[in-house]
């Protein structure tokens, strides 16, 4: 008498493999898509899949995720959820821990990789702070683990950015890599 694993491996094996992948595979041929979409989504399939460390952020990727236009009011309680799940912002399906929007143009934010070092938030002089006050939203995850499960608080904030910059080969510039924080001034007008 053998046990469960013995007398049926292929179905128990199939169970464990993971399905998620194979839909995206079967969709694609219904899917009409240019070269250069296809191209972009196998290079998205293999950002999630891969077991390699994370692709450093690009120009394209920063603007996406953390500039933002004011189409929604920056102080909604729940900003952060909605515009999180419609600009797609996970690190590998995973809900990130916190995250920035800034209402201020991506060419002024590269100018502050210019500007001399600061401290971070976390006391390490790599930072950049901006000159002018900039509004934007503080997102601070506050349940789930995986996408779409993410709920967020949402906090506005008026204040100074503290970003960090890296320098990007392709394009042979120094672009803004990371929001660190919303340094908000407290006083009167």
């Amino acid at each position: 008498m053998g046990t469960l694993l013995t007398m049926q491996p292929l179905p128990l094996l199939l169970l464990l493999l993971q399905p998620f992948p194979f839909q995206f595979l079967m969709l694609r041929k219904y899917l009409d898509l240019s070269p250069s979409q296809e191209e972009a989504f196998q290079d998205y399939l293999a950002e999630l899949y891969t077991t390699g460390p994370t692709k450093p952020p690009t120009k394209e990727s920063f603007q996406k995720d953390v500039i933002i236009d004011f189409e929604r009011p920056l102080s909604d309680f729940n900003y952060c959820c909605g515009e999180i799940l419609m600009k797609n912002v996970h690190t590998r399906l995973h809900c990130r821990k916190e995250h920035f929007f800034l209402g201020v143009e991506y060419k002024e934010l590269q100018k502050l990789c210019k500007q001399r070092f600061v401290a971070c938030k976390n006391g390490v002089k790599r930072c950049h702070r901006s000159l002018k006050l900039i509004e934007g939203v503080y997102c601070n995850l506050t349940d789930g683990v995986m996408m779409p499960d993410c709920r967020y608080q949402s906090f506005y904030k008026k204040g100074y950015v503290l970003i960090t910059c890296r320098w990007q080969d392709d394009i042979r510039q120094m672009i803004p890599a990371h929001v660190n924080d919303i340094l908000e001034t407290h006083y009167q007008q």
